[in-house]
Formats: structure tokens, C-alpha cells, sequence
């Protein structure tokens, strides 16, 4: 049966919002949950929890103890990971982040490899062309295409990401093709309907367009892009196979800026404690892209 620290029993009753939820969760005793917050009370010589026969809330000096312990428990449990793991298996979780067509077409086919090299650690994925808070959603990795990354994070470029104007030859034939920037006036964009500076093309002033579709997927676009709907502005691994049968046609490769393409980065919150299996990720996915000169 796992120890569990009087931090661990307090957060749980905190995470929990009872003491039989925290027992229910942990494995112990409703009993066994009262006697160690008793116990870590008095050890305090301050009550935390405030008990009602309906409901229980933190006290002030709870509140207090609560928020700035949050952290150390998590170090706490990074340490004794990474003491755990020492130079054995590596096991554990990690968390990643991708846009959904990067992490189907490049990232993935690397965590399969990786994955069946450490059959311990299990990673989860998690896709969306959103950029995603990693502090706040408990992330442990991201793979971004940025020009900069946020501050706060630690990143390590990998490769730059080219993205290239295109449109369908069905598209062109119907609307004509735009030889110069002032033409795209004339011409329908397809837009990603997320923040950022996706949508400015790589040009240094894009004209105003008719709007003729919005996503919030970089597949979605590439879809309807294919489908005659309008211009877009793509990555080149999403199009590469489209661009080469004549399916897409690029367009005004020569008028475009020094900020046309964007770098891609893996990414992580600075944290003290760095768990080995989190590591050994990351060296690996820096060393595969390299190897395989991704993206360029």
C-alpha cells in the first residue's frame, strides 16, 4: 500500500472537496484522513479545514497553506520520480502538445518509435491548433510553429516551417492567378479563425480580401483550399504531395517577406525539476528532426 504524506492527504481533501471523496481517491480510511489533517493541525498549531455537517471549506491559514504548497508537492513528486527512475526503465506519463495536422503527419510517427523503445512510458497527445496554456493545463511538452516564442517557456528550435500560398488550378481558372500583392484584392482567402499571426501571409501588408471560409483547422483549410474555395497559406509537409501532382499551385513565391516562414520549436514551463523520461523525449525528438531534416 503507498505512504501518503500529510501534503499529499491535505491536497487531496482540497482537490477532493470531502474527506470520503479524498478517502475514496487515496485508498484509506475516511478515519485514517480525519486522524492526519488532525494531526497535521496541530503540528501546524492552526486549523485548515473548517467543517460543517454539510460542507468544508479552507480556513484562512488553509488558504494560505494550500496555495503555497501547491508547488512543492509537485517537486516533491517530480524528485521522487526521478529518484525512482534513476538509470533503470523509464516509465511514467508525459503530456504533449501538437497542432492536429503537424502531431498526424510528423510528430506522431516519432512517438510511435519512441514509445516502443521505452514500453513504460505512456504518452498523451493531445491535438488542437489552438495555442494551449501549458502551465495551466499541465502540459509537459509542446511542439509550436512560431516565430517567437512566449516568454516563459524554454524552447529548442528544430527546423523552420515553410508555408506557402497556393491555390487549387480549378480556383485559379475560374478567378485568374494574382501576379503581384495588390491582386490578392481581387481574390477569396481562406482564414484560420485562431489568434495569431497566421493570417498575415508572410506579406509585409496583405491586402483586404473577401473572406471565403473560416477554420480552426489547419486541415479544414487545406480541404477547402483543395476544394476551389479560395487562397490559403499553408505548410509546406501539409502540401507537399498537392504541390508536386498539380493539385495546389503555389503562388507569389518571390514577393514574400523575411517573416514568410515561421520556426518550429519544442517547448516546456520552466520548472526546476525536470523528470528523465520528459528528457530523453526531448533529446530524442531534437535528434530524429535533425536526422531527418524535417520541415526544411
Amino acid at each position: 500500500m503507498k505512504t501518503y504524506t500529510d501534503l499529499d492527504i491535505f491536497h487531496a481533501v482540497v482537490d477532493a472537496g470531502t474527506f470520503t471523496g479524498a478517502a475514496r481517491q487515496l485508498g484509506i480510511t475516511h478515519s485514517a484522513i480525519s486522524k492526519r489533517i488532525a494531526h497535521l493541525e496541530q503540528r501546524l498549531g492552526a486549523q485548515l479545514l473548517i467543517r460543517s455537517t454539510r460542507r468544508m471549506r479552507l480556513s484562512e491559514a488553509g488558504q494560505l497553506y494550500a496555495s503555497e504548497t501547491r508547488e512543492l508537492q509537485e517537486r516533491l513528486r517530480n524528485v521522487e520520480q526521478e529518484i525512482a527512475e534513476g538509470s533503470g526503465a523509464l516509465k511514467g506519463r508525459i503530456r504533449l502538445s501538437c497542432s492536429n495536422a503537424l502531431g498526424k503527419l510528423q510528430v506522431m510517427p516519432l512517438l510511435v518509435c519512441f514509445m516502443e523503445r521505452y514500453p513504460e512510458v505512456i504518452v498523451d497527445l493531445t491535438l488542437t491548433d489552438a495555442v494551449v496554456d501549458l502551465v495551466h493545463e499541465g502540459m509537459d511538452l509542446a511542439i509550436r510553429s512560431t516565430a517567437k516564442p512566449e516568454p516563459g517557456l524554454i524552447a529548442r528550435r528544430l527546423a523552420t516551417n515553410q508555408r506557402v500560398i497556393c491555390a487549387s488550378p480549378e480556383y485559379l481558372a475560374r478567378h485568374g492567378t494574382p501576379r503581384s500583392v495588390p491582386d490578392l484584392a481581387e481574390h477569396v482567402s481562406l482564414i484560420l479563425n485562431l489568434p495569431g499571426g497566421f493570417n498575415a501571409w508572410g506579406l509585409r501588408s496583405l491586402p483586404e480580401m473577401r473572406c471565403g471560409f473560416l477554420s480552426n483547422s489547419l486541415e479544414i483549410l487545406h480541404a477547402a483550399c483543395l476544394g476551389g474555395r479560395g487562397i490559403a497559406c499553408l505548410p509546406y509537409y501539409l502540401i507537399a504531395d498537392d504541390l508536386a501532382s498539380g493539385r495546389l499551385i503555389p503562388l507569389l513565391e518571390d514577393v514574400r517577406g523575411d517573416g514568410a516562414d515561421t520556426s518550429l520549436y519544442i517547448v516546456r514551463p520552466e520548472t526546476s525539476i525536470l523528470p528523465r523520461r520528459v528528457k530523453v523525449l526531448i533529446k530524442y525528438i531534437v535528434y530524429e528532426w535533425s536526422l531527418c531534416n524535417k520541415i526544411e
